[in-house]
């Protein structure tokens, strides 16, 4: 069975709402977990599909693991984990690749099966791979994985060749166990990266620069509990969302107000939204996005059409380019729209377009949107988590109903959607077909 959305656009999003946990903390601290004597609690974990597919890979390997609460859960770690990662689930979701450094760490040896995920263009596990054979990892290639071996980790310093966050995770996850001293240098820094490091930490682990490009490690022998047998952590707000509920807000001309932000990591998107004349206000834990917003493109000085484009931390989250473009057909103006790195993730525009937008694919990489466009409602199809978010921010501000199919890629990374922006005056339902 397949679901889709309808959507009547149109309705202006006001009242307040509460985003959910990050995603991309939810993935490496699941996969941390692995490393940790003793049981470990986790609470706001998204309980979307991806997270939840993956602590379905955490059972496979032994984990005994306890629901408290939504969100909340209990992990306890086997006597003995297994090596080899599931091909069935593993296939599914990108996730389960932080799972290489931890179990490699921990028994070894891991076999990591080619991981599934976003269809946005190439992924590569170079970058993972060179870490962990910088370590001391015999990496072996087979058709459908990697056979990862290491009779002992050593430390090592380690030049990423790119500063991708999960090959960062992978290589801090690895080095934390390993014997003496690990520097990683042009390493990710994103929130989520920190607050990886910080968990580790909080259990025993040594890592130090956390929030810059150069990470050191000091190898430990085990990773503990520091407050008796229970690891507690709370997984921070995810900023992706809160983003696209501010485009939300703006595109629909509502006042809304988002609880539980950390405005360290909505600098950069706030600055974006200045340029697209959409404004927000901090508040006490929270921000206010008032309504009817200016929607204006600020041109660069001399009159120069604006750019906006995504770059390691702390430049613009790549995956927030989708929702960036979108927001943009609705304001008055133009600008281009650079996403660098794969060369995918805007073959979506074709949907925008058939709802009425002014874009102009330039390449795989850059897109010219000119503002502002009278969207109409259409049939569009998801092909990854952000596009689907973006479809669902053009269509509630589009006239009459778009249908939004292979939702599932929706729900992979936004937990109950539909039911939390119907709560803010969203005209949207799910149908099974």
């Amino acid at each position: 069975m397949s679901s889709y959305f309808k959507i009547n656009g149109k309705n202006p999003l006001s009242g307040s709402i509460t985003p959910q946990g990050n995603k991309n903390e939810a993935l490496p601290i699941l996969g941390a977990v692995c490393m940790i004597n003793g049981k470990v609690e986790i609470d706001n974990i998204p309980m979307i599909a991806d997270v939840l597919m993956l602590i379905d890979v955490l059972k496979f390997l032994g984990f005994k693991v306890n629901s408290e609460s939504d969100g909340k859960f209990i992990f306890e770690k086997p006597e003995k984990l297994k090596s080899d990662l599931p091909i069935d689930l593993c296939s599914k979701i990108r996730g389960a690749v932080t799972l290489a450094g931890p179990i490699l760490a921990m028994t070894g040896r891991v076999f990591l099966p080619k991981p599934g995920g976003d269809k946005i263009g190439r992924r590569r596990l170079d970058t993972h791979l060179q870490a962990l054979q910088a370590l001391g990892a015999v990496v072996e290639v087979f058709p459908d994985g990697y056979d990862i071996k290491a009779e002992k980790l050593k430390g090592a310093d380690i030049l990423l060749d790119e500063a991708s966050v999960t090959g960062t995770e992978n290589a801090v996850m690895a080095a934390c166990l390993a014997e003496g001293k690990t520097i990683i240098r042009h390493a990710a820094s994103e929130p989520h990266v920190q607050a990886l490091c910080n968990f580790l930490n909080s259990a025993g682990a040594k890592i130090s620069g956390i929030g810059s490009n150069v990470l050191e490690i000091e190898g430990v022998t085990s990773l503990s509990p520091k407050n008796g047998n229970l690891h507690q952590h709370r997984i921070g707000s995810d900023y992706l969302e809160i983003g696209s509920f501010i485009s939300l807000a703006a595109v629909t001309g509502g006042e809304l107000f988002i609880h539980d932000v950390n405005q360290n990591d909505m600098r950069m998107i706030r600055m974006v939204y200045q340029k697209l004349g959409i404004e927000i206000r901090y508040q006490d834990n929270g921000i206010l996005v008032p309504k009817d917003q200016k929607m204006e493109i600020i041109p660069d000085y001399h009159g120069a059409t604006p750019k906006i484009d995504d770059s390691p931390w702390p430049g613009f989250p790549a995956d927030m380019t989708s929702v960036a473009l979108v927001t943009a057909t609705q304001c008055k103006g133009t600008v281009m729209i650079h996403e660098k790195m794969f060369e995918s993730r805007l073959f979506f525009v074709d949907n925008i377009i058939s709802m009425g937008a002014q874009i102009i694919l330039c390449d795989p990489h850059r897109a010219i949107v000119i503002g502002k466009s009278k969207l109409y409602g259409s049939r569009v199809a998801s092909p990854d988590i952000r596009a689907g978010m973006a479809m669902i921010i053009a269509a509630l501000s589009a006239e009459g109903s778009t249908f939004i199919h292979n939702i599932g890629q929706v729900d992979r990374g936004f937990q109950n959607i539909d039911l939390r922006l119907r709560s803010i005056g969203a005209d949207i339902e799910r149908f099974t077909e």
